[in-house]
C-alpha cells in the first residue's frame, strides 16, 4: 500500500470539514451537506474505487440502520415519559443527599447510555438531570458531567451501546451475550471510577444542602418500561438465533409508535425527524471519506502503529494510541479508520481500540459527536456550558485512570 501524499490532504481537509459542520451544527450547512458531496469527491478524484465505496456504504448501513432504530425508539420512550420518571424517582430516594444524588444519577447515566446508546443518555436524559438539580436547588455540574462522561465511558457494555461498538461488533467474531459478557468488566470500573473522581473533584459542590427535596413522582410509564426491557432480552435472544439485533429494537418501535400515533400524541412528521437521518448520511459519507485516508497511507501507518499481541501492556497500548486518535479525530472517524488495522490483531485488539474510543473521548468536546451534543444542550437549558479548558481538566482527572484500569479489566476477562 502506498501513500499518496495528494489523496491524504484532500481527504483529510473533508474529514476536517464534516467534522467542522457537525460542531457548529448550523441549518443551513448540515454535516450531511459535506460529508456526502466529500465521498462523491474523493470517488470522482480516484482517491478510491466506487465499488470500494460501494461495499463500504453497504458494510456500514446494517449498523447505521439500527442506529436509526434504537434513536427512534429512544424517542419514543422519552415520549411516553420514561426519562422524566427515571430523574423523578432518582432525584426522591436521594432525598435531601447531594452526594446520593450524585450515585444515583451516574446508575441512571450508565443503565440509560448501556440500554438506550449514549445519544440517549445526552439528548434525552441530560436535559432532565440539568431540570432536577435546578428543582432541587444544587449546583448542576458534578451531575451534568456524570451525565456527559458516561454517555461515553459507559457506552462500552453493550454492542448497542454506542455507534463504535456497533461498527466493530461484526469483526470481533463475538455474539452479543459474550461480547457482553467481556466488555462487562470495563464497563463496571468505568463507572466506578468516573463516580469515585467526580465525587472528589466536585466535592464542594456536594457540600450544598438540598434546598428542595423532590417528593412527587409521576406515574411509572409501565409500556416504556416493558418494552424497553424486553427488547434488550430481544437483544439476547436474537445473538443466539443469528437474528439481526435491529429486529427487537424494531418491533419495540413499533409497540410504542402505533400506541403514539392512534392516540395522536406523536405525529409522523416528529418521528421522522428523531430518526434523524441526515446523521445517518453523515455517518454513509464519512465512511467513504475515511476509506480514502486508509487506502492511500493511514491503514498502514495505523498497523505500524497499534501494538500487537493480547499481552496486557500490548492492550494498553492500544487503548492509548486510540484514545489520542479519538481526541485528534473525533472517536467516529477514529473507530473507522482504526478497525482495519486492529482486525489484524483480533478480537482483544479491537475490544482494546473501543476501550480507547469510548473513554478517550471525555478529555476533550472534540473526542466525540457526544460530548458537542452535550455542550450544546446546556445553552438549550440557559446553563453556561464549561469551557474547554475547563471540560479537557476534568478529563485529565478521570480518561488516564478510567483508561487503564478499564484496560486491566479487559485483560483479566480474556484470560478466563
Amino acid at each position: 500500500m502506498t501513500v499518496d501524499v495528494v489523496a491524504l490532504v484532500v481527504a483529510g481537509a473533508l474529514l476536517l470539514g464534516a467534522l467542522a459542520a457537525a460542531v457548529v451544527d448550523a441549518p443551513r450547512l448540515p454535516a450531511a451537506a459535506v460529508a456526502v458531496p466529500g465521498a462523491l469527491l474523493v470517488a470522482v478524484l480516484g482517491f478510491v474505487g466506487w465499488s470500494e465505496a460501494w461495499d463500504t456504504v453497504r458494510e456500514v448501513a446494517p449498523t447505521v440502520g439500527f442506529l436509526v432504530v434504537i434513536l427512534l425508539l429512544s424517542d419514543l420512550a422519552d415520549r411516553e415519559g420514561l426519562f422524566a420518571w427515571s430523574a423523578a424517582v432518582t432525584a426522591r430516594r436521594a432525598g435531601r443527599s447531594p452526594q446520593g444524588l450524585l450515585v444515583r444519577v451516574v446508575a441512571l447515566s450508565a443503565v440509560v447510555t448501556a440500554v438506550l446508546s449514549l445519544d440517549a443518555t445526552v439528548v434525552l436524559l441530560t436535559p432532565v438531570v440539568l431540570a432536577t438539580a435546578a428543582r432541587m436547588r444544587v449546583p448542576a455540574r458534578p451531575h451534568a458531567y456524570a451525565a456527559g462522561h458516561l454517555s461515553n465511558s459507559a457506552s462500552l457494555l453493550m454492542p448497542v451501546s454506542n455507534l463504535t461498538n456497533l461498527l466493530a461488533f461484526a469483526a470481533t467474531g463475538l455474539t452479543f451475550l459474550h461480547f457482553t459478557a467481556l466488555m462487562a468488566g470495563p464497563w463496571v470500573v468505568a463507572v466506578l471510577v468516573e463516580y469515585l473522581v467526580l465525587r472528589r473533584l466536585f466535592r464542594a459542590d456536594l457540600r450544598v444542602e438540598v434546598g428542595e427535596p423532590v417528593r412527587d413522582v409521576p406515574p411509572a410509564p409501565v409500556l416504556a418500561l416493558v418494552v424497553v426491557g424486553l427488547t434488550v432480552v430481544g437483544f439476547g435472544v436474537a445473538s443466539l438465533t443469528d437474528v439481526a439485533p435491529v429486529w427487537p429494537a424494531l418491533v419495540g418501535v413499533l409497540v410504542l409508535a402505533g400506541k403514539q400515533l392512534a392516540r395522536r400524541t406523536t405525529r409522523p412528521l416528529e418521528l421522522l425527524r428523531a430518526a434523524n437521518l441526515p446523521f445517518a448520511l453523515f455517518v454513509f459519507g464519512l465512511s467513504v471519506v475515511v476509506l480514502a485516508l486508509q487506502v492511500n497511507g493511514l491503514e498502514r501507518l495505523l498497523t505500524a502503529v497499534l501494538p500487537s499481541g493480547d499481552s496486557l501492556w500490548a492492550l494498553l497500548g492500544v487503548a492509548a494510541v486510540s484514545a489520542v486518535l479519538a481526541n485528534v479525530l473525533n472517536n467516529l472517524p477514529a473507530t473507522l479508520a482504526l478497525l482495519p488495522a486492529a482486525a489484524v490483531g483480533g478480537t482483544p485488539t479491537l475490544l482494546a481500540v473501543l476501550i480507547g474510543v469510548n473513554v478517550g473521548p471525555n478529555l476533550t468536546y472534540v473526542g466525540s459527536l457526544a460530548n458537542l451534543l452535550w455542550r450544546r444542550v446546556f445553552a438549550a437549558t440557559g446553563e453556561p456550558s464549561p469551557s474547554a479548558a475547563r471540560f479537557s481538566l476534568v478529563g485529565l482527572a478521570t480518561v488516564p485512570l478510567t483508561l487503564v484500569l478499564a484496560t486491566v479489566a479487559l485483560w483479566a476477562a480474556l484470560q478466563v
